[in-house]
């Protein structure tokens, strides 16, 4: 019997494939410092600790949009930056990733188009499998920091397929943070050719430098009804297990069609909804703090990458990765061998390859994520294994 072309398609998380590689090495006595995932070492806020801890409740199905006080909370975070989101805008999903999902469902029917910015979070392929959608890319430069082309390129890829564009904004993986006029080019260019826009802004409360700052494309009047908004609770709260997320939208058939596919799930997890609602409320306090945590590591990744002789980076604007240019000849292999056969000082690191962050084929074979989640001491001692691994690699496998 043969599967589904699906299950066949369905790729390995580049960020996660590497991990029995990484178990063998630790068995070994191996200590690897671990740059592949987006797990911060960042405690979960006590607060939400304790409501899980105290949760009053049986554990019962909670209303398929989410459990009202959460929405309400969370709605209420929005309205602090002036956007105008109201309780019946905002649906609670099981991660960002179901609301990327039902967003897809929503606005796609199988076999049309979606144009992405690649490099882009690797899960979109698996979502897009599993929703018979079709991945256009539009190519980004290492050397343009990742920065959006002009609206001419990303026309180029526009067809009578194409539904929606799906944008990550602060980015993973990149780390860019798009300007306004950037964001103003992508609205336009939905409204001209009726389009959706999926915005994923996750990140959105870590940009780095205040030369730059996070523009949500919610603040576009024109494109409100087109738009759905993505949000989680994971990375802004360090609560990657807890998995709720939020879909958004002024469009109330797209809120009512993610309705019924949240009432096919029956409901998101209760204890979650219930422990979040208290750190909403102090929720800009909370990642001020940590994101200058986060810009303190990056600033310390990006001297330490400086240090090694042919990689190739310009330094991230926000959330908490960057992708780099490597001067080894397969970073696929690289990964692999750094895990099975390199140790300096029963020590290693483990990077994410970037190849599967591209839709395009032979893409980033050169190229790896880094996600500086780590506390400066521990990346500094990681960048400077690095910049001896490729230095030995390279007497090995260096064309000759």
């Amino acid at each position: 019997m043969n599967l589904s072309n699906r299950a066949s398609n369905t790729p390995a998380s580049p960020i996660r494939k590497l991990f029995p590689k990484a178990s063998e090495a630790e068995k070994k006595g191996i200590k690897i410092y671990k740059l592949n995932i987006g797990q911060p070492d960042l405690k979960t806020p006590n607060c939400i600790k304790k409501r899980c801890q105290n949760y009053p409740k049986d554990l019962v199905y909670e209303p398929s949009p989410g459990i009202p006080e959460l929405i309400s909370t969370w709605a209420k975070y929005f309205a602090k930056d002036n956007l105008p989101v109201t309780d019946k805008d905002l649906i609670i999903t099981t991660g960002g990733s179901e609301a990327i999902v039902f967003s897809l469902l929503a606005t796609c029917d199988p076999n049309d188009e979606v144009i992405v910015f690649e490099p882009f979070y690797a899960n979109y392929k698996s979502y897009a499998i599993q929703t018979s959608v079709k991945l256009v890319p539009v190519t980004l430069k290492i050397e343009d920091n990742f920065h959006l082309p002009n609206a001419e390129e990303i026309e180029k890829k526009i067809t009578s397929k194409t539904k929606a564009i799906l944008i990550n904004n602060p980015s993973n993986p990149t780390g860019a943070v798009y300007k306004k006029n950037e964001l103003q080019m992508i609205t336009d260019l939905a409204i001209k050719h009726n389009l959706f826009i999926i915005s994923d802004e996750v990140y959105n409360e870590f940009v780095l430098d205040k030369k730059n700052k996070f523009i949500s494309l919610m603040s576009f009047p024109k494109i409100q009804q087109q738009l759905i908004l993505i949000e989680s609770a994971s990375k802004k709260f360090n609560a990657c297990g807890a998995r709720i997320g939020a879909l958004v939208s002024k469009n109330s058939e797209i809120i009512a069609t993610v309705t019924k596919f949240a009432q096919a799930r029956l409901s998101s997890p209760s204890i979650e909804q219930y422990a979040l609602i208290p750190i909403f409320k102090t929720a800009k306090k909370y990642t001020q703090k940590i994101c200058q945590e986060y810009k303190k590591r990056r600033d310390t990744i990006f001297n330490g990458l400086k240090k090694i002789k042919g990689a190739i980076c310009l330094k991230p604007e926000g959330a908490f990765y960057v992708i780099v240019k490597l001067p080894v000849d397969d970073t696929e292999k690289f990964c692999a061998w750094l895990l099975d056969k390199f140790e300096y000082k029963k020590q290693t690191v483990m990077l994410a390859p970037a190849k599967d962050f591209y839709a395009t084929p032979n893409m980033g074979l050169q190229e790896v994520r880094i996600a500086y989640v780590l506390k400066s001491q521990d990346l500094k001692k990681a960048m400077e294994i690095l910049k001896i691994a490729i230095e030995e690699y390279n007497k090995i496998y260096a064309k000759k």
